[in-house]
Formats: structure tokens, sequence, C-alpha cells
């Protein structure tokens, strides 16, 4: 079994799994939703237990690693490993994936393309965490977006098209990038190869490393979001269903925070040197800028969409940090706000079903009537605005610490960057707090309770949102449940981005960087 392709074998079940959908017979939905949940389940089952047998914590190298000429003519290999960067949001996207299949279950417009464009996106994100070849990266960060084109435009809002369009547009727009600067690094040198460990040994020139960190950095704003390349997120979440939530903001954001340290800080040391000032400055502006905006979002879906990009902000500035702690608690950060993102979108859409409305002017005192809900989504929002004892407080204090202690910086960039911070972190729960004053507190909409069955949540619902809050209360009191497993592989990346500076200052890279306060290796 220590030679059974575990990777290959886990990405591509639920894709095959997929193909027989069509075949089924079923017109209901019924079989289908069972079968799919069958699928997640067994996949979330592999992933488990080769996690549990083949994974070693100690080890900050790949694992499981497995490779295959694929296409030789082209240098194309199917090539998957896992270390601590992938495993834990490979683990992630097991988990969120298998409750959006069972969140999925009142679906009954055209079921079998539903859970069949699941189903395939299951495989194609793992996937994105598990390959160790740059073209074969590019093919899979591509085939993700096809499902979720889909999954809005015909199961979205009133404005599905729109959102579908503007995603498909951004993020393929930004995946030419990726495809230019994997081609680049590929061709570059005597050897023409595409393997990421060889690609990060290859001895780039600075001018080219910071040519190809900006490629690579554009590509990966959209998808994380960075703004101001971040508006195709709350018109997607403003359209999407409850289970295709859960994927974008689950799983989805965390593909270019993944692809942010394993392409540009992992393989690009040294201009990630020169260009992670711009990120603590772009993360600062995440906090605040989203946190703000949330505030005047009257749509309850756009409220929690800029909330998750603000919170985004947290790992841009855990990434830059150069330090241990703070690369730890931007991976933290990641997994954190995949399960909280989910928990929040699901409550979301499971109140839309009751109240058949967005709009925070529209509803008013529903607590009343939808105790379960409350206490929830009451839960969730607590989680989401770091409260003690979960697993967002315990993230973003990482990276409050990771950054404060870093000696990246000088005294008054780091005093002005964790200012804002800590003004972005005292924004979260006002907006919060009122959001669920605002939804169940205060007098009972009459018009809303004359014409809606406000009942409350189902056995369904509340497992889904129990399987969520187990991890973040156990992440929140234990952060080392999740921490041991990517703790070797972020102390050896540090170690390695830190080596850089020195090497950068010596080549006068201060005047380059230093524009206003940050000076790199002072």
């Amino acid at each position: 079994m220590a030679n059974f392709p575990w990777l290959t074998t886990i990405i591509l079940f639920p894709i095959a799994a997929s193909l027989l959908l069509p075949i089924i017979p079923d017109k209901e939905g019924k079989t289908v939703r069972w079968y799919s949940l069958a699928v997640g389940l067994i996949d979330f089952a592999l992933i488990v237990y080769a996690f549990c047998t083949g994974y070693d914590f100690s080890n900050p190298d790949l694992q499981l690693v497995e490779s295959y000429p694929w296409v030789p003519q082209l240098g194309l290999n199917w090539s998957v490993g896992a270390d601590g960067l992938s495993m834990p949001l490979i683990l992630l996207t097991g988990f969120i994936t298998t409750l959006a299949v069972l969140a999925a279950w009142p679906v009954t417009f055209k079921p079998k393309l539903f859970f069949f464009l699941i189903l395939a996106m299951y495989g194609g994100q793992i996937a994105v965490f598990a390959v160790q070849d740059m073209l074969l990266f590019f093919l899979v960060w591509e085939l993700e977006l096809v499902p979720i084109y889909f999954l809005l435009s015909i199961w979205g809002g009133k404005k599905r098209q729109y959102a579908a369009t503007k995603f498909i547009l951004y993020t393929a727009g930004g995946s030419l990038f990726i495809l230019l600067s994997s081609l680049t690094m590929g061709f570059y040198g005597d050897t023409v190869t595409f393997d990421m460990q060889s690609l990060a040994l290859k001895d780039f020139g600075l001018n080219l490393q910071l040519l190809l960190y900006a490629g690579f950095l554009i590509a990966y704003a959209v998808k994380l979001p960075i703004i101001p390349l971040h508006t195709w997120l709350p018109d997607a979440h403003g359209e999407a269903t409850a289970p295709v939530h859960m994927l974008l903001a689950g799983i989805l954001l965390k593909m270019g925070g993944y692809a942010l340290i394993r392409m540009n800080a992992q393989m690009l040391p040294d201009a990630h040197a020169y260009v992670a000032p711009v990120l603590v400055v772009l993360g600062v502006v995440n906090i605040i800028y989203a946190a703000l905006t949330s505030f005047a979002q009257r749509n309850l879906k756009r409220k929690i969409a800029y909330s998750s990009i603000s919170h985004m902000g947290f790992v841009l500035i855990g990434i830059a940090s150069f330090t241990d702690l703070g690369l730890s608690g931007a991976v933290l950060q990641m997994v954190s706000h995949g399960l909280i993102g989910a928990s929040l979108f699901f409550l979301v859409g499971a109140t839309y079903d009751r109240t058949h409305t967005l709009m925070l002017d529209e509803m008013g005192g529903v607590g009343k009537r939808m105790k379960k809900i409350f206490a929830m989504f009451t839960t969730c929002s607590m989680a989401s605005l770091a409260l003690p004892g979960m697993s967002g407080f315990v993230a973003e204090l990482m990276v409050f610490v990771g950054f404060a202690t870093s000696d990246a910086y000088n005294p008054t960039f780091k005093v002005i960057v964790i200012f804002l911070m800590a003004v972005g972190v005292i924004l979260t729960p006002i907006y919060l707090l009122s959001m669920l004053r605002e939804i169940f507190y205060g007098q009972e909409n009459e018009e809303l309770v004359s014409h809606q069955a406000l009942i409350d949540a189902e056995p369904r619902e509340v497992f889904i949102i129990a399987c969520l809050l187990i991890p973040i209360i156990g992440i929140g009191f234990y952060p080392k449940l999740l921490t041991q497993m990517y703790d070797a592989t972020t102390v050896q990346l540090t170690a390695r981005l830190r080596n850089s500076v020195p090497t950068l200052t010596a080549e006068k890279a201060v005047e380059t960087v230093s524009l206003s306060a940050p000076v790199i290796g002072q």
C-alpha cells in the first residue's frame, strides 16, 4: 500500500464517478444526490486515510509523490505530491465539498448536471493543490473554472449570466499570465522542464524574477482576490446558491493564497523580498477598504462577500512577514476562513430559502421564529469576528505577532501597518453585529412574517453547521491540531526567504524597495 497512487486516485475518482451520473435512472434527483454524497464521502475517506498513513508531520518536503510521463514531447508529466502547504488544503477541499453536496439536497432543477459539475470540480480543486508540474497546474487551474461558470449561469439568481460572465473573464484573463510565466520559466536556461522542484533550483536573473512574479501576482490577485481585481467576487456571491457559495468561499479563494506561496514566494524568493512590502500594503487595503465597503452593503450576500475579501488581507500580510509565525498564521487563516466562510454563506442561503429576500431593510425580528438559525448564525459570526476560542482569533493573532516581530521592515512602517490592521479588526465586529441586529433582533417585519413560513432549521442544516463548528472551535482552543501539519514546511520556506534578503541588500535593493518606509534587511 506504500506504493499505491493515493493522490492520483483521490483526484480522478470523483471525476470518473461524475461520468456515470448521466446514465443513472433518476428523474427527481433523489438517487443522484445519494450517489454524489457517497462519492464525496468515499473520496474524503481516502484523503484522510492517505493523510494518516502516508504523511509525516516532521518532513518538510513533498510526500505521497507520484510522477508519470504524460506528453513527453511537450515535457508534460503527471506529477503530484503533498507537503505542509498543500495537505491542509486538500483535507479542507474534501471536507467542504462533501458538505456542499449535502447542502445541495434541495436542488431539483437538472440535478444530474448540478452534481456532475460538483464532483468534477471536486477532483479539479484537489489537483490544484497537489500537482507539481507547471503546465499541469495551469490545466487543472483552468478545469475548475468551467464548473463554477455553469453553476453560476444555470442555478444562480436574476443576474446570474452577468455574474458568471464576469467571473470567467476575470479568472480566465488572469490565467493567461500563469501560462506565459510558466512557459518562460520552463524554457529558461539549458534544460526545458516544468517540474516545480526543478524550476525552483533554476538561477533566474533578478529582473526576470520580478517580471515572472508580477505575472503570477496578477493571476492570483484575481483569485484571492486582491483589490482592485476583486469586483467579480461580490457579483458571483450575490447570485450563487448555498453549495456554490461554500465552494467559492471555502476553497476557491484559497487557491490564490496557496499559489502565491507556492509560486511567488517559494520559487521566486529574491523577487519576493522586493515585492513583499507591496503585498503588505495591498493586504492593509484589503482589510480596511473591504470592511468599510461591507458597512455600506444592504444585500446580505454582498456584505459577507466583502467580509471575505477583508479577511484575505491577513493572508497577504502573513505571506510577506518573513517570520515563521506570520507565514504559519497565513496558512491557518486560509483554512480557518474556508470553514467560517462556508458556514456563513450556507446560513445566508438557509435564511434566504425562508425569507425569500436578501435585503437587510426587509428583515427584522426573524430570530423569534427561527431560533436555531439565529443561534448558528450568531456563533459563526462570532467566529468571523475573531472571538477568542475560535480559529479566526488564533490565525489573525499569529499574523499580528508575526509581522510585529519581523526584522525585515523598519519600525515606522510596522507601527502604521499594525495600527491599520487593528482598525480592520475593530471594524469587523461592528458590521457583523449590526448585520445580526438587523436580521434577528427588533420588531418583526409584519409583511415578511405574514407572507412567509419562517420555519426553523432542519436536522440536515444543523448537522452541516455542527460539522463546520467542530474544527473551528477545536483549532481555536488547540491550534496545534492544524499547525503541526505544516510547521516543518513553513519554517523551511521562511528560512529560504530570509536568506534572500541579505543578497538583495548587497545589490542595493534598499533604494528600490523603500519608496516610503519599508526597508528590506534593515
